[in-house]
C-alpha cells in the first residue's frame, strides 16, 4: 500500500466512522437499527486493511501499569473538579443506588471499551497519522468525540475536554483499558455533579430530549417512532384515496392536516 493510498485512507476513517455513528444516533438507530453491525464490520475491515496489531490498538498488558500511572494522574485532576463542581452545586452527598450497581456498572464499562476502541484504537491512530502532531491528533479526537454527544449541553465540553486528554493519553501509552474505566468513573461523577434536568441521564442525540422519562417510556416512544416510519413507508406505496361504501372518495387516514 502506497503512502498516499494509506493516507485516503486514514481520511476515509477518521471523517467516515463519525459521520456514520452520528447518522446512527439520529436516524438509523429507529429506521435500520440493524446498520450497528456495519460500525463493528467498519472497525474490523479498517483494522485490516492498516495492519494494526494489539499493541497499536491498545490491547495490550505489557504496559497497563505505565499506562493506568498516568491515566490514575489525569483522572484524579478531572474527577477533582467534578467533584468541586457537585459539591458547589449542593448535589447529595451520596451517589444513587442504581449509578453505582454492579450491573449498571459492568454494562456501562463494556460499552466504554467500544468507545475507546472507535475513539482511539481507529480515530486517534489514523489522526496521529494524517496530522503528524499527537496534540493536534488528540484536539481533533475530542472534538470528534464531542460532536458524537451533542446536543447535551453537560456532556459536549466534558467529552470535548477528556476525549481530548484520553486520546493524548493513548497516543503516549496506546491501552484502552486504563482510559475504558477512567470513562466509567468520570460519567458516573458527573452525572451526580450535575442535575439531571441538565444531562438527562447522560444521553446525546434525540434520546436526550427523551432523558427526563423512564427509560422504559423512552423505550416505547422510540418504539412507536420506528412503527410509524414504517407504517409511514407502507402507506406510502398506496393510493392516497379510496371509496367509501357509497361512492365518495375519502383520504388516507395517514394524511397530513
Amino acid at each position: 500500500m502506497t503512502n498516499r493510498t494509506k493516507r485516503i485512507l486514514a481520511f476515509v476513517d477518521a471523517a467516515g466512522l463519525p459521520i456514520f455513528i452520528l447518522a446512527f444516533i439520529w436516524r438509523l438507530q429507529f429506521s435500520a437499527r440493524w446498520t450497528w453491525m456495519l460500525f463493528l464490520a467498519w472497525l474490523a475491515a479498517s483494522f485490516l486493511i492498516h495492519r494494526d496489531t494489539p499493541k497499536t490498538i491498545g490491547a495490550r498488558a505489557d504496559n497497563l501499569w505505565p499506562a493506568a500511572k498516568q491515566a490514575a494522574i489525569a483522572f484524579a485532576a478531572m474527577a477533582a473538579a467534578l467533584i468541586v463542581i457537585g459539591l458547589a452545586r449542593g448535589a447529595p452527598h451520596h451517589f444513587p443506588k442504581h449509578l453505582i450497581s454492579p450491573r449498571r456498572l459492568w454494562t456501562y464499562f463494556a460499552f466504554c471499551v467500544l468507545q475507546q476502541v472507535a475513539l482511539n484504537s481507529l480515530i486517534s491512530n489514523r489522526l496521529e497519522f494524517l496530522a503528524g502532531k499527537r496534540w493536534l491528533a488528540a484536539l481533533l479526537a475530542g472534538g470528534i468525540f464531542a460532536a458524537c454527544h451533542w446536543p447535551n449541553p453537560v456532556l459536549v465540553p466534558i467529552t470535548f475536554i477528556g476525549g481530548s486528554v484520553m486520546a493524548w493519553l493513548f497516543l503516549r501509552e496506546r491501552n484502552i483499558i486504563p482510559l475504558a474505566i477512567m470513562q466509567v468513573l468520570l460519567g458516573t461523577i458527573a452525572w451526580w455533579s450535575f442535575p439531571v434536568a441538565w444531562h438527562h441521564h447522560l444521553r446525546v442525540g434525540p434520546g436526550y430530549y427523551l432523558g427526563l422519562i423512564s427509560p422504559r417510556t423512552a423505550w416505547r416512544v422510540a418504539f412507536r417512532r420506528r412503527a410509524s416510519i414504517f407504517h409511514g413507508r407502507l402507506y406510502a406505496s398506496e393510493p392516497t384515496s379510496h371509496a367509501n361504501s357509497s361512492g365518495t372518495p375519502r383520504l388516507n387516514s395517514t394524511a397530513s392536516i
